[in-house]
């Protein structure tokens, strides 16, 4: 019990009081729409006036929604700090099979939300997502951030999103590709030459993966193989020849004279 206390003292320390934290939510959430024009974000509070729940979906993952795979995944996990609430998320995967969170919600668990799973009629192949890694895999990076207030939980996630759609847009113009060999999916980053397969980094030469990457793009695979392959390389290694060796007969040694 003491090394709980101190831990819920140290939390409060760093993070506010909860009760603190709710007060600031409507001006968060406020702020939040206006820096992200075209986000949904929405705050439905009980008739006694206390947090059913709030939702946020921001305009940049609403957009990059359009151009993934109409599959998705909705995930819910139990929140961590006083009022023990429960964060809902959803995602999908983006061509290179990387998580894109496109929304997030933190729910009353005492009220009757109401949430359940539901498998309706779909007009896509489900089929596409045949795992919970996805899940998994958030609440793994979300776990500690779980134990924040709700106004600082809220921004960990913006912050979370701000990050990783920045790094895969980098990543993006990196010339990276994913290729389809049978069942099996491979990453292929031109730009670094490197395939997930590992032949590409080894030989120094493009890999079949490589090579559909490239042919998809429309690009020559000459200037992706290393310079110990090309024709120059090639004929500078033989380019002074071995002349040949005289006869034993013409083997006529000097007269060396000891001084």
């Amino acid at each position: 019990m003491q090394a709980w206390r101190a831990k819920e003292k140290a939390l409060k320390f760093l993070s506010g009081h909860p009760a603190d934290s709710y007060s600031r939510l409507l001006s968060y959430l406020y702020i939040l729409e206006k820096t992200y024009p075209g986000s949904v974000v929405k705050l439905q509070k009980t008739k006694n006036n206390c947090l059913l729940y709030e939702f946020v979906a921001l305009s940049t993952l609403i957009k990059g929604w359009e151009l993934c795979r109409p599959v998705v995944i909705v995930d819910g996990t139990f929140l961590k700090s006083a009022y023990r609430e429960i964060m809902l998320t959803t995602s999908t995967m983006d061509a290179s099979s990387n998580i894109l969170p496109l929304a997030y919600a933190v729910v009353d668990s005492e009220n009757d939300v109401s949430w359940r799973w539901s498998r309706v009629h779909a007009t896509v192949n489900r089929t596409w997502t045949m795992t919970s890694k996805i899940a998994e895999s958030l609440n793994a990076v979300t776990k500690d951030a779980r134990e924040l207030p709700v106004v600082e939980l809220l921004e960990y996630m913006r912050t979370l999103l701000e990050r990783w759609t920045n790094e895969k847009l980098l990543n993006g113009k990196d010339y990276i590709d994913t290729v389809i060999d049978g069942v099996k999916r491979f990453i292929v980053c031109l730009q670094n030459k490197r395939c997930r397969c590992g032949q590409f980094q080894l030989d120094e030469l493009p890999c079949p993966h490589a090579l559909a990457a490239l042919r998809h793009r429309n690009e020559s695979y000459k200037n992706y193989c290393s310079l110990y392959y090309t024709r120059e390389s090639l004929l500078q290694t033989y380019e002074i020849p071995v002349d040949p060796f005289p006869d034993e007969s013409k083997w006529n040694m000097p007269q060396y004279i000891a001084e």
